[in-house]
């Protein structure tokens, strides 16, 4: 594609799309007809860049890929350069640069859907027959892992459509490519072992703030409204709450930072892009318990001194931005949003963000850029999020597991929320089970429950199978040992044998599963999902690929030696966590595991 302005034309559909996020253009200046004045002046103001994603986004899903005019169209529109334009649009894994059919059935094939037989299915789907109209194409992890294997499938259109296919098969992929819409999935159906966050999933209608309200919702906002900002930091400060989304960092020091902040505005950002392989307990909250999001988040905003707050939603979440959507709008149709919340005097608003396939945009730094219409690249700290984040202000950034957790702690106060759990992890902790095990699921245990205890809970493994290993956190977690299950789950205890809580993942391998795929798929996820700013993770998580490649065609000490150097030093040198990351799981496989020796 050339990333100049050319003379490619938009079509009638484009223009549509382009234009009904952003409005009809008033001038040439701004897309539109030439007319009186425009050769030298421009008239009104030009769209913000933040909308260049939502733009792509509105593209894709009226006519199933970005062409040359559609993006011109939405550059000329947004004053955006087509070079950098063209350099966002072919960022996210979600989004078509090249023409292909309306309808297209992404099949996961990562690490979940992997013990599930996915490699089998893509198999047998690439000896199958061509549809007409559609077409199917291999995916990264859809956040589905509780019912592996699966799929979603989009149609482009004047009323465009998405669905996730559980359990699927070849014959669900077949009557998908046919145009047949599989049937919703449930989200409650996720819900293994509920607990204070999810006691109201499966129990309220996610569309009804009636019914939400009726279960205790808004309370916790009313409290928060009597406690002050400074009440309730000092309830989370003595709840001692940690961040849920692997870094562990005291929510109330960073809500304590940005309230203090002398510049404004102030922003609130609830990463929803939870994209690690093997994690859905976001997805299941937000489909199923949407007005606690918005809630949490409106607290989160009146205390840290933040009018507007973004969700930033997993692109492969279709339900759950539909319900997180429903569910802003009836909150600022019902005085719960907006200028002046519950009549208090305060303003805040949400804005969601719809993410397009970028593991990388669920750091804290790249899921700004994202927002404000740039590649999701990670930026150098300092500066922190909480001195210069989102358009450069103040910001607080918490996942939805984190966020969720205030509602109980803000209504039962710090101390007693503290009493749950461990000295150092209080409250309970959302746990993504999947794999080879009889019941995957959502799992809310209070901190300090054994592996072994949570692994009973879900059944175990398949009758007629052994134990291999557990991953613990995700594809950047560590692999545990059938004799470590005794670890306590609490930051504190997998620290003490070399592992971490990560995100909740706790991925079940038994003796089926092969382990160089395996672990051959963690070194390609990583090289996909690399952003590509710094040269250690850039190279580096090709080179580990390559490595693994020759290791399992051959094993060597020297290829073991030459793996280990390839990680120490994108531990070291790397921007992020994802290329500090990305060599955990392998390494921790071959100590732990024996693999390649």
């Amino acid at each position: 594609m050339e990333i100049r302005f050319r003379s490619a034309t938009p079509t009638a559909a484009e223009r549509d799309a382009v234009d009904g996020v952003l409005g009809p253009p008033a001038t040439a200046w701004d897309g539109g007809e030439r007319a009186d004045g425009d050769t030298r002046t421009a008239s009104g103001e030009r769209p913000a860049r933040d909308q260049l994603l939502p733009v792509l986004h509105a593209l894709q899903a009226r006519v199933g890929w970005i062409s040359e005019g559609g993006l011109d169209h939405a550059c000329r529109r947004l004053g955006v350069p087509p070079a950098e334009a063209y350099g966002v649009a072919s960022f996210y894994a979600m989004l078509s640069l090249h023409p292909r059919p309306p309808r297209v059935v992404h099949v996961c094939v990562d690490l979940a859907c992997l013990t599930r037989g996915a490699a089998d299915l893509a198999d047998a789907l690439d000896a199958g027959p061509v549809v007409d109209g559609a077409c199917w194409q291999r995916s990264p992890c859809l956040g589905l892992c509780e019912q592996a294997p699966a799929a979603m499938v989009t149609e482009a259109g004047p009323t465009p459509s998405e669905a996730m296919i559980p359990h699927v098969t070849t014959e669900a992929v077949h009557a998908a490519l046919a145009g047949v819409r599989p049937a919703d999935v449930a989200p409650h159906a996720a819900v293994r072992a509920a607990g204070v966050l999810l006691e109201r999933v499966g129990q309220v209608d996610p569309a009804s703030l009636d019914s939400y309200r009726a279960h205790g919702g808004y309370q916790a906002l009313r409290r928060a409204f009597d406690l002050g900002p400074a009440g309730v930091i000092r309830e989370l400060t003595d709840a001692r709450l940690l961040g849920r989304g692997g870094a562990a960092f005291p929510a109330g020091r960073k809500w304590d930072a940005v309230a203090r902040h002398p510049v404004h505005p102030h922003y609130l950002v609830c990463n929803a892009d939870e994209s690690e392989p093997g994690t859905f307990k976001d997805r299941v909250v937000m489909e199923g318990d949407p007005f606690a999001v918005v809630e949490a988040m409106t607290i989160a905003g009146i205390t840290t001194g933040c009018e507007r707050g973004y969700v930033y939603v997993r692109g492969e979440y279709p339900l759950a931005l539909e319900r997180l959507t429903h569910a802003v709008a009836s909150a600022r149709a019902r005085g719960l949003l907006g200028d002046d919340v519950m009549g208090r005097g305060v303003a805040f608003d949400i804005e969601i963000r719809r993410g397009a396939g970028a593991y990388i945009c669920g750091e804290e730094t790249a899921i700004f850029n994202s927002i404000e219409g740039y590649r999701g690249e990670p930026r150098s700290k300092p500066p922190f999020p909480v001195d210069a984040g989102l358009f450069g202000k103040p910001t607080v950034v918490n996942n939805v597991e984190t966020l969720v957790n205030v509602l109980p702690l803000v209504l039962s106060g710090g101390p007693a929320y503290a009493e749950t759990g461990t000295e150092g992890s209080t409250g309970t902790k959302l746990f993504c089970v999947s794999g080879c095990v009889r019941r995957a699921g959502v799992y809310e245990v209070p901190f300090g429950a054994t592996l072994n205890a949570l692994l009973d809970m879900a059944g175990g493994v398949p009758a007629g199978r052994d134990l291999r290993a557990v991953l613990l956190g995700g594809a950047a977690g560590t692999f545990v040992r059938p004799d470590q299950l005794d670890v306590p789950l609490t930051f504190e205890g997998t620290r003490a044998i070399g592992a971490s809580l990560g995100s909740g993942v706790v991925m079940v391998l038994d003796d089926s599963v092969e382990l160089a795929p395996f672990l051959l798929r963690i070194a390609g996820f990583f090289r996909d999902e690399s952003c590509g700013q710094c040269v250690p993770c850039r190279v580096g998580t090709a080179r580990q690929e390559e490595v693994l490649e020759r290791l399992i065609a051959a094993p060597s000490a020297a290829e073991l030696a030459l793996l280990a150097d390839l990680g120490q030093v994108m531990r070291d040198a790397s921007i992020c966590g994802l290329g500090q990351t990305a060599a955990t799981a392998i390494d921790s496989a071959i100590r732990q595991l024996g693999a390649f020796r």
